[in-house]
């Protein structure tokens, strides 16, 4: 199952997580909209098992195939949360944002070869980019749940506490999800490279991220001052995780990487 046929899962899955996200407003559907998501999922993990295979590696290693595992957990998480915290749109805007990088994927398609690099060929390589990846989901569900209550300060004057329960404990997690990468990656980058931490672009860019989440934790444990102060720092944050994840890759910096492959 090679990436030529990727869009013959990927539209498949697209159109039953738009669908979902569309009919899930209404209460009656809410049933239809679980069979719709999970089906869409379902569809869209078969694709991932049947490249895994196809390209004998874990399909971690372009840009692409993070890409790929990005609309995956985008579109899990954004369904757990939903069955959790019962917002629709949840579900509607993690099943839209995990449709973009799908059609990113499609409009940019990459050479996927079997050949991984020894430094790659490493226990910590899944955990690592596993790790990384989820986290990344997660923020960005809390990055639309900052946009909603936003919205619900500027038109009610006052934020909805159930909103900020949903977007503190995701961001809880995924500050989890992203440090316990990071400290698998220094230990990989031990092993791989001798040292701990080098500073190179890719780890600076990671440390001033993780600082930008810390920093929202730290304002949310104040309470109720700051919140919007907390909020837009959400999305800045989500900017930063953006630029460590991508734009990192594109600056002159990053030529000499040991993170660009």
């Amino acid at each position: 199952m090679n990436w030529d046929i990727f869009i013959w899962f990927a539209l498949p899955a697209v159109i039953l997580w738009c669908s979902a996200g569309i009919v899930v407003y209404r209460k009656k559907n809410r049933v239809l909209a679980d069979i719709l998501m999970i089906t869409g999922i379902a569809i869209f993990t078969l694709f991932i098992i049947g490249f895994w295979i196809d390209i004998e590696r874990p399909p971690m290693r372009t840009m692409g195939e993070t890409r790929l595992w990005y609309s995956f957990f985008l579109s899990v998480v954004g369904y757990v949360t939903y069955r959790r915290w019962k917002y629709p749109w949840l579900l509607s805007f993690s099943a839209l944002v995990a449709t973009v990088f799908v059609f990113i994927n499609l409009l940019k398609p990459e050479i996927h070869s079997k050949n991984l690099m020894p430094a790659l060929q490493s226990i910590w390589f899944i955990p690592h980019v596993t790790s990384y990846i989820l986290s990344y989901a997660m923020f960005g569900a809390a990055t639309i749940g900052a946009f909603v209550q936003l919205r619900k300060i500027h038109r009610k004057g006052l934020s909805d506490k159930k909103v900020f329960d949903f977007i503190d404990n995701i961001v809880y997690v995924g500050f989890g999800f992203l440090i316990l990468g990071m400290l698998m990656g220094c230990v990989w980058a031990k092993e791989a490279w001798g040292h701990y931490w080098s500073w190179d672009p890719k780890e600076t860019w990671a440390f001033v991220t993780s600082m930008a989440y810390l920093a929202y934790i730290h304002i949310r444990l104040q309470g109720k001052k700051q919140e919007k102060v907390a909020l837009w720092l959400l999305p800045i944050a989500f900017i930063l995780l953006l630029i460590t994840w991508i734009g990192v890759n594109y600056l002159p910096s990053a030529q000499g990487s040991i993170h660009v492959y």
